[in-house]
C-alpha cells in the first residue's frame, strides 16, 4: 500500500498517471506499472503474482471518511460528526476526497482535531468503522482486497 499523493514522479507509472483523470484510473495506472516493475526486476511472473500494490489515492485517513458517525465516535470526538461528514458529502467516495497540500484528508482531519495522530487516532477510528464499513464505501481499495483474499484462496 503506498499513497499516491506522496509518491514522486520517478515512481513506476506515476507521469503517466498525471494525466489522467480519475482517481481510479490513476490508481491502477500507478499499480500496473509497479507491479510489471517488480516483475522485470525479479524475472519470475509467477513469484510476481504474490505481489499485489495498492495505491491508495490521497491518504489513509480518506477511508475514514467510509463512515463520518463512527469516525467521529472512534476518535473520541462525537462533536465532530456534521463537520466530517460535511467534507465526505463533497465527494462520491472517500477514495476521493481531494490531494491539495491544504485539502488533503489529514489536513482536513488535523484542522478539526489539533494533535491528530494518525497511528493511535487512526487505528481507533479504524476499528469503530470496521473493515466491512470502509469496503462498502471504497471500491478500489475493496478490489485490492479482493485480489488479495483470491489469492489466499
Amino acid at each position: 500500500m503506498v499513497d499516491y499523493y506522496g509518491l514522486p514522479g520517478s515512481w513506476p507509472g506515476r507521469d503517466r498517471a498525471t494525466g489522467l483523470r480519475s482517481t481510479e484510473e490513476k490508481a491502477v495506472c500507478v499499480e500496473a506499472a509497479i507491479r510489471e516493475d517488480v516483475i522485470a526486476e525479479t524475472g519470475n511472473r509467477f513469484e510476481s503474482d504474490r505481489f499485489v500494490p495498492f495505491v491508495v489515492m490521497h491518504e489513509f485517513e480518506g477511508l475514514l471518511f467510509s463512515d463520518c458517525g463512527a469516525f467521529s465516535r472512534g476518535i473520541g470526538r462525537p462533536d465532530l460528526q456534521a463537520s466530517l461528514q460535511e467534507i465526505r458529502e463533497d465527494f462520491a467516495t472517500p477514495e476521493e476526497i481531494n490531494d491539495s497540500p491544504v485539502t488533503a484528508p489529514s489536513k482536513r482531519v488535523s484542522d478539526l482535531v489539533p494533535g491528530y495522530g494518525k497511528p493511535l487516532l487512526g487505528v481507533l477510528a479504524v476499528l469503530e468503522i470496521g473493515l466491512s464499513r470502509i469496503r462498502e464505501q471504497c471500491p478500489h481499495f475493496d478490489h485490492w482486497l479482493k485480489q488479495l483474499e483470491a489469492r489466499a484462496g
